[in-house]
């Protein structure tokens, strides 16, 4: 994320694999195998326009320039792994996008990040996330859980 974000910050400018190098050396030192991370990286700027473009639908409300440097390229990260990276599934890679966000964000950001990533995942799993909604039960009902009819 150090490296999106600092490629980011610079409005593109710079050698992404460079600052991704730099990046694992001064902040993940101990890393012996640094291909995932790499290929993370090397798989969000490929496909920045599409995932950028899935935000802006995701968060209509929410300008693609009015999003915080580092929400923005969290988003980037959760959205390459639902779409385009498969080793990651769907759910781990939601949550680990919000700790994230948790983590390195403002005070909303795991909550914003989840709200993206969420309904992105139920846009391209709708039939997983209609397994997830809870079960209109009398109980369910009557705990708020779900509002009556």
């Amino acid at each position: 994320m150090q490296a999106l974000y600092e490629w980011d910050f610079n409005s593109g400018r710079g050698n992404l694999e460079e600052i991704t190098k730099r990046s694992i050396a001064n902040f993940a030192p101990g890393i012996d195998d640094p291909k995932f991370i790499n290929d993370l990286i090397a798989g969000v700027k490929q496909h920045q326009q599409e995932i950028d473009a899935i935000i802006e639908k995701t968060a209509p409300e929410w300008p693609l320039d009015q999003i915080t440097i580092i929400d923005r390229n969290i988003l980037r990260l959760g959205i390459f792994e639902l779409m385009y990276a498969k080793e990651v599934p769907p759910k781990v890679a939601i949550n680990e996008a919000v700790e994230l966000g948790k983590t390195f964000g403002g005070s909303s950001s795991g909550k914003f990040v989840n709200g993206v990533l969420g309904t992105l995942y139920r846009q391209i799993n709708p039939e997983e996330a209609k397994k997830e909604e809870p079960k209109e039960t009398k109980e369910n009902v009557n705990s708020g859980i779900i509002p009556p009819p």
